[in-house]
């Protein structure tokens, strides 16, 4: 196998899918796809056969939504373009504004779209403030004390947004929230969109909590369609990175493994957040604990290896890992959980070669979806 691949596995992608459709029907909510952690169009087949709906933000994923997944998108922008409108709405289905004063100059214009105000409820647990978006200062939603007493009338529902792979225990605390600040326009709208950030699929995650959670709020607003639009949720633990060596060099003790990826064009959130990816047959050392180790000699630590990407931006690498072996130009190095918001991020940064995109499918074959060429790279700067 050629690397460097993204591999999605079929069998790991129903798995998911099966029981997001088990939660919606459990918690009598609509759960949709949000096309901003996954976009992998070739596999929307499989994905309509579980759920019916997608969540755009912008032009091109609502024509995603509507020309490859076949049907309108739930479609939020922070800023709708005045040159773009007409086409979102074409392709929307529900269209919610960020602000008033795009509500004010563009509703006119939005055709047979549910609409509906993002709110901010000046509440998020979502530590990493480059992911928090009820910061302050935040440029998403509306807040209460700038709602008027009775919303306009074409208003039918409130979208809010304010989890990050969260559990069901952080969203009983946003919902308080929520309610307190929100509830008393509940009688003029119809839907609540609750947005992402719900990974249902993890394991830890409390789904038991999530259903008490909507059977109450069913009773308090029976009147209210319930959505979710989560996207990690959906590709979670569903596949691979597959990388290479390529080279190994040393300096001032620390071994560096010289990848045929690059973290900072192929997996940009593991800088951005930071987070550490899990490596199959690896296990991460703190770089204080590495010791005289580090160097990838001593009996005692095992052999430690810097991973470092392929581009030349000098930050480009991750961790101390800590292999079994001493690793080989031409050896696997297989990053996990590599599918959901990593394939929709990556860039052609230096013009390294993307990684290809295949689907281990249910029989143990694999089919591929994409192979990227040098013309992909040209052609973004024709």
């Amino acid at each position: 196998m050629k690397t460097p691949i993204y591999i999605i596995e079929e069998e790991k992608l129903r798995r998911n899918l099966a029981l997001i459709r088990e939660v919606a029907h459990r918690t009598d909510s609509e759960w949709i796809l949000a096309f901003k952690a996954f976009a992998l169009w070739k596999t929307f087949p499989i994905f309509r056969e579980f759920i019916s709906s997608t969540t755009a933000s912008s032009l091109s994923e609502a024509r995603l939504a509507l020309e490859e997944f076949g049907a309108k998108a739930h479609t939020y922008s922070p800023a709708y373009k005045d040159d773009e409108f007409d086409d979102i709405v074409r392709c929307s289905s529900h269209l919610t504004f960020n602000s008033l004063s795009q509500y004010e100059r563009l509703h006119q214009r939005a055709g047979e779209c549910s609409l509906g105000l993002r709110i901010n409820p000046e509440y998020s647990e979502v530590g990493t403030l480059l992911y928090n978006p009820c910061a302050p200062g935040t440029r998403f939603g509306v807040t209460a004390d700038k709602l008027p007493q009775v919303l306009p009338s074409d208003i039918r529902g409130f979208h809010c947004h304010c989890h990050c792979e969260s559990g069901s225990d952080v969203f009983e605390r946003s919902l308080q929230h929520i309610e307190e600040k929100f509830s008393k326009w509940f009688p003029q709208i119809e839907w609540i969109n609750f947005g992402g950030g719900h990974l249902v699929t993890r394991k830890d995650y409390d789904i038991a909590l999530l259903v008490r959670l909507m059977q109450g709020f069913h009773q308090r607003y029976p009147h209210l369609k319930v959505i979710f639009e989560p996207g990690s949720a959906f590709a979670w633990q569903t596949g691979p990175l597959v990388a290479s060596v390529v080279d190994i060099v040393e300096d001032k003790g620390i071994r560096t493994a010289i990848l045929d990826v690059s973290f900072t064009c192929h997996m940009p959130d593991c800088l951005e957040m930071p987070y550490y990816p899990e490596v199959r047959g690896a296990e991460l050392v703190a770089e204080d604990a590495a010791g005289e180790g580090v160097a990838g000699h001593s009996d005692s630590t095992g052999h430690l290896y810097r991973l470092g990407g392929n581009s030349c931006l000098s930050g480009d690498f991750m961790g101390m890992w800590r292999f079994d072996h001493e690793l080989q130009v031409g050896e696997a190095v297989v990053f996990e959980d590599m599918i959901h918001y990593t394939t929709v991020k990556t860039n052609t940064f230096n013009g390294i070669t993307h990684p290809s995109i295949a689907m281990r499918c249910q029989d143990g074959s694999l089919k591929m979806l994409r192979q990227f060429t040098y013309e992909d790279y040209r052609d973004r700067m024709d």
